[in-house]
């Protein structure tokens, strides 16, 4: 299928997460034909990771791409993709759709989230790197959280896993305001699971509904991609579709 025409399909993973959350989408897509990247995202604050998304579009990239994001992946996709003048269609999966001037922190207030608590120290556990900016550390997910509110429809073996290689986010990635969002200009799409605890139905219905997206709604938790990676594969070859 693959010519200039076939958009390049770019998969932008969240935090606690890295590439292989999207392994089973990733090759169902390349089996169809389309050419499939899936970057690191680093996860040291938003507008960092949006330029470091939108630069790895600028050269590793050429003709349309179908930009998509989980979770804080999604707050990334919609900067990074007002910078990037190929994409030509967003697709967030449980994910973040801000706001210019909002942040994650603000997004979660008072929704009920498993992650937003009065203490952080019973979710998370914190840990300082080389080399941080002043206020600046790595957050973990405690294992209990991974097992009862991050993935919780995946069997005990696959949470472990996640459990153990979790890629931490600074501090500082949930607190940084969004700028002008690229789903004001752009069409997107949206895969809601109903059973997400980490951002609850009400907010990823919200969201979605102010952005125009086309919705999808499944009974999957926080990481719908892996436990029902269908939903997204046909999200994300719809708006391939819509780009041609």
């Amino acid at each position: 299928m693959s010519d200039a025409t076939t958009p390049t399909i770019v998969l932008v993973h969240g935090a606690w997460a890295d590439a292989s959350s999207w392994n089973a989408v990733t090759r169902a897509l390349q089996a169809q034909g389309y050419p499939v990247l899936a970057p690191p995202n680093l996860l040291r604050g938003l507008s960092d990771d949006a330029a470091y998304i939108a630069s790895f579009l600028a050269q590793r990239t050429s003709g349309p791409v179908v930009l998509v994001g989980h979770s804080y992946g999604g707050a990334v996709i919609t900067n990074a993709a007002t910078s990037a003048q190929n994409v030509r269609a967003l697709v967030y999966v449980n994910a973040f759709i801000p706001d210019e001037g909002e942040t994650v922190v603000q997004i979660l207030d008072g929704s009920g989230s498993a992650l937003a608590v009065a203490d952080p120290t019973t979710v998370f556990d914190i840990a300082g790197y080389p080399g941080a900016p002043e206020g600046a550390a790595e957050v973990f997910l405690k294992p209990e959280v991974v097992h009862e509110s991050f993935a919780p429809d995946l069997d005990e073996a696959t949470r472990s896993t996640i459990a153990a290689g979790q890629r931490p986010a600074s501090l500082v990635a949930n607190v940084t305001p969004s700028g002008p969002p690229a789903w004001r200009s752009l069409p997107s799409w949206a895969v809601i699971g109903v059973d997400d605890r980490v951002i609850p139905v009400a907010v990823l219905r919200r969201l979605a509904e102010r952005a125009g997206s086309t919705v999808t709604e499944l009974p999957g938790s926080h990481v719908s991609m892996v436990s029902h990676p269908e939903a997204t594969i046909d999200a994300i070859l719809a708006a391939a579709a819509a780009t041609s």
